[in-house]
């Protein structure tokens, strides 16, 4: 039996079957114009396509709770077309494409751990590792003078992926990044 949430308990983060498509909620707001019934005002994301859509709910309305999955699995390499993932604890692996992954393994080297979100055994995203460190391998050296505050300089780490980093910051370097923003945090 599916577990119902009603839209006056809606909070951020639940995530939701409607309408046939899997939402998580995002945004909420209890409603109580001076006439006529509360309502429940939402931004939902569809976590399959990323678009974010606004609906209005009756505070007593039902929603069939999505249940997600997340796993740890063990990113591979890829072959161009596909991702390859390991289960560490089955060693069963899973493939990819590209349109699942989008940008979640910019900042990610084969072998790293991500986490692997499904709905109903079909998998739709990948969760990075929230920090990483990634070697620095393109990279224009700072100019001498150049002090100003905050300045910064576009590199290339190892995944491919281009970051702005401070002037300091060289060819060679370890450093480590923020995926979910994609900033540099620090030398290694």
């Amino acid at each position: 039996m599916a577990e119902m949430i009603s839209a006056g308990d809606f909070r951020n983060g639940v995530t939701i079957e409607f309408e046939g498509n899997v939402y998580q909620i995002i945004e909420f707001q209890h409603v109580k114009p001076g006439k006529g019934a509360a309502f429940v005002r939402t931004k939902l994301k569809n976590i399959k396509s990323g678009g974010v859509v606004e609906k209005t709910f009756r505070p007593t309305e039902k929603c069939e709770k999505a249940h997600i999955e997340r796993k740890d699995m063990q990113y591979l390499y890829n072959d161009g077309e596909l991702y390859y993932f390991m289960d560490p604890e089955t060693f069963d692996q899973i493939s990819l494409n590209a349109d699942a992954i989008g940008d979640a393994l910019k900042f990610v080297k084969e072998n790293e751990l991500c986490k692997l979100i499904s709905h109903n055994g079909s998998v739709f995203g990948v969760e990075p590792p929230l920090f990483v460190e990634l070697l620095i391998t393109e990279c224009e050296p700072g100019v001498k003078g150049n002090t100003a505050t905050g300045a910064t300089k576009p590199c290339v780490v190892e995944t491919g992926a281009t970051l702005y980093v401070p002037l300091f910051v060289n060819e060679g370097d370890t450093i480590k990044i923020d995926t979910r923003t994609g900033e540099y945090l620090s030398r290694v």
